[in-house]
């Protein structure tokens, strides 16, 4: 796994990073389909960015407290996790799944706060959704369109829980976030073992916090 936390934060995280900003900031109705939760959410999510301003200015801060307090309850970490550190999980102790999924949601956090600088006039725009209504787990297909260049195809993957629809991998023209991790992930567990990437992202998330701080 790169060791630059700079080079984590590249343009396929960042668009990974801004699809997630489909979620909510509202407690999500348990009657809606997962099709209409991402429409409606992310148009209010989007709106919210666009008025809000200390994030207008910059403010790092502020975007990581909405992103943390809004955003990330919404998405089954503990899952996408899982799923990313692949074999490697099933090798950790309890404790260790423990580490690596805050460790993995405070990179996310970073990340995700870095993608609400890039929004400015995009809109998302709902493909069909075809699902039985007793599937547990979707694909929702959306495409984010601006004023410039081509749109940017997004794609969730949500699944029903007893909290309700949560998002746990994304899909950004082709490449799913979960994907992308797990390969740098497993690079690194065999090189140094589970501990080792929990102190890879531990040092990440270290230098990502106090460059935020400046």
């Amino acid at each position: 796994m790169n060791p630059n936390p700079a080079r984590t934060l590249s343009s396929l995280s960042r668009w990974m990073a801004a699809a997630l900003l489909a979620l909510p900031l509202l407690t999500l109705a348990a009657d809606e389909t997962p099709d209409v939760l991402v429409k409606n959410l992310s148009t209010e999510v989007l709106d919210a960015i666009r008025t809000d301003k200390d994030i207008q200015k910059g403010n790092t801060h502020h975007m990581i407290e909405m992103v943390d307090a809004k955003i990330l309850p919404h998405v089954n970490f503990q899952r996408t996790t899982a799923l990313a550190v692949g074999k490697g999980w099933r090798q950790a102790t309890p404790e260790q799944q423990k580490q690596l999924t805050e460790e993995f949601r405070k990179l996310l956090v970073f990340t995700y706060a870095g993608a609400l600088q890039q929004i400015k006039d995009q809109k998302v725009q709902l493909k069909p959704f075809r699902a039985d209504p007793a599937d547990t787990d979707v694909v929702v297909r959306t495409q984010i369109v601006g004023s410039r260049g081509e749109p940017i195809q997004l794609d969730y993957r949500v699944e029903k829980t007893d909290a309700g629809w949560k998002i746990y991998d994304v899909n950004v023209l082709g490449a799913w976030l979960v994907e992308n991790y797990k390969t740098q992930f497993a690079s690194e567990i065999n090189q140094n073992g589970v501990a080792g990437l929990i102190k890879k992202l531990t040092e990440m998330n270290a230098s990502l916090d106090k460059a935020a701080q400046k």
